[in-house]
């Protein structure tokens, strides 16, 4: 077997007869056996350096040698199996339901939020009236965070684990087989949702349980070493909050990062946490015909996929970087709380919006904020969700405060603002002087030079730059055993994904999920 490329325009697709002809010459077989030559795609890429075409990297074989197929095993029914209780119905949640699944024992899931379709209401609500339920939001709820966030599947490194697990996965649900090849594959936040549907019915068919609307409020280890988890319910009709108990052995706690009472419950335990650098910095929001321009040199076509961008440098001895670029979306407001205001961004399956944004960050450590010192592991907690009142408390509602790109880094007012796609609305705002010093001078640097010499159009006054980003990944790590990912304190609980420190998006939670459900 031999890996070969080929190319191809965009707009036209590689045949087999391209592929069987590179073949010939890879493998050095007469030209009779072409028909006959194995294939498999296995990357497709865009190059857009010179002339605009698509890369494949394919795998090539003789007639009698045998190309691999990945192959998924098969779920158990899991009815009467020992119950592993699972907090949060995220990626890492789900997919280390479905690796239990396979391995004979029963995932019961345990959701604060609503099933993925209920959640919507409450999403709408939040645009709409500015109203926020802290247990259902772009946050919380059936899917996690990633399910309305464009659904990027962009983690390509094998060290976490098999990715093909996850990919072959998400197409056995719904998803299209293109994430199978594609560099840069996402699914839309349109779409998701039916994929997250179909996996919650997997698990329940055989034999898995969901209970939504039920927020854990305590975690206990009993004598004989199995816990009791304690949940409150979250519906907003019920009067009385009612509580309900669960009981196993093992418990995996894949809450994602926005779950502050999480930690906070730790921290009041004397469970050990650890703070945790983190990023944050703005939404940046251009018109997508812009970065089409900017990325294809001028030759973009409507046939054409829709132009993302990622990049990182160094300011002053920090990282800047790109994060949870939207092509074609809209931004949204992702506040979990009352009084805090944080945006994100999303796109559909089309990416077809005229606006493209992105997250600009700046990552920053724990001796950055020695005035939050005295919060110990919560430091970096405590000074995200100060920020986040702050931007809240500058505008009085979820209206984002918001400055052209160029007056920001001038640190002047912009005289006004361009339109944009977040709902709740801007407010003219000197965002060069709302965000601490650390972050905005290196912000200040950063445009320009992302300008200058990689992406040349990018620093323009048609840029807006919107506040705030800062939910990039968790400011806390619930610690764990290298070997057994358990707690280091507590056996058989197993913080999971990005809630604990361990993941950066929906791929790598889900293989965290993943690789905790096959230590159980």
């Amino acid at each position: 077997m031999k890996e070969i490329e080929v190319t191809c325009k965009l707009g036209k697709e590689l045949t087999a007869d391209e592929i069987q002809t590179a073949a010939v010459k890879a493998l050095g077989v007469s030209p009779k056996m072409k028909s006959q030559l194995k294939y498999r795609i296995v990357r497709r890429s865009i190059d857009a350096r010179n002339d605009i075409i698509y890369r494949y990297k394919v795998e090539v074989c003789k007639p009698e040698e045998t190309l691999e197929e990945y192959v998924l095993e098969d779920y158990q029914n899991v009815a009467d199996a020992e119950p592993v209780i699972i907090v949060g119905a995220g990626p890492a949640g789900m997919f280390a339901a479905l690796r239990l699944l396979m391995r004979g024992l029963k995932p019961v899931i345990l959701e604060r939020g609503k099933d993925v379709h209920a959640r919507k209401f409450d999403m709408a609500k939040l645009s709409t009236e500015g109203v926020v339920n802290p247990d259902s939001n772009y946050c919380f709820g059936e899917g996690g965070a990633g399910t309305f966030s464009d659904g990027k599947l962009y983690t390509r490194s094998s060290k976490r684990g098999d990715i093909r697990e996850v990919l072959h996965q998400l197409v056995r649900f719904g998803a299209d087989p293109s994430i199978l090849i594609d560099a840069h594959p996402h699914i839309g936040s349109d779409k998701l949702p039916i994929v997250v549907e179909n996996i919650r019915k997997c698990i329940i068919e055989h034999g898995g349980e969901y209970h939504f609307d039920s927020r854990v409020t305590d975690i206990e280890k009993l004598e004989d070493g199995s816990f009791k988890v304690t949940t409150t319910s979250t519906e907003s009709d019920v009067i009385a909050r009612s509580e309900a108990t669960w009981q196993s052995r093992k418990v995996i706690l894949a809450t994602g990062h926005s779950a502050r009472d999480i930690y906070e419950m730790f921290h009041g335990k004397g469970w050990e946490l650890q703070a945790k650098g983190f990023a944050l910095g703005v939404r940046v929001e251009h018109p997508q015909s812009l970065i089409n321009k900017i990325q294809y040199h001028g030759k973009y076509q409507p046939y054409m996929p829709t132009a993302e961008y990622s990049f990182v440098t160094q300011v002053l001895e920090r990282g800047v970087f790109s994060f949870c670029m939207c092509p074609g979306g809209i931004l949204v407001p992702a506040a979990t709380a009352e009084g805090e205001l944080v945006l994100n961004g999303m796109s559909n399956s089309q990416r077809n919006s005229k606006w493209a944004n992105s997250g600009v960050v700046v990552q920053i450590e724990p001796e950055d904020f020695p005035e939050y010192a005295h919060h110990g592991p919560l430091c970096l907690l405590r000074f995200q969700q100060d920020l986040e009142r702050k931007m809240f408390e500058y505008t009085g509602s979820l209206k984002a405060p918001a400055q052209r790109m160029m007056d920001f880094c001038r640190r002047i007012p912009s005289a006004n603002l361009p339109k944009s796609s977040y709902h709740p609305g801007v407010e003219n705002a000197p965002l060069h002087e709302l965000l601490p010093e650390h972050i905005s001078l290196r912000l200040k640097y950063a445009f320009p030079e992302i300008g200058n010499k990689k992406m040349h159009g990018y620093y323009t006054n048609d840029a807006l730059l919107l506040g705030i980003e800062s939910r990039t990944s968790s400011p806390v790590r619930i610690p764990r055993d290298p070997e057994t990912l358990e707690h280091v304190q507590i056996a058989g609980l197993y913080p999971c994904g990005e809630g604990a420190g361990y993941a950066g998006g929906i791929v790598s939670s889900a293989l965290d999920g993943i690789n905790c459900a096959a230590k159980i």
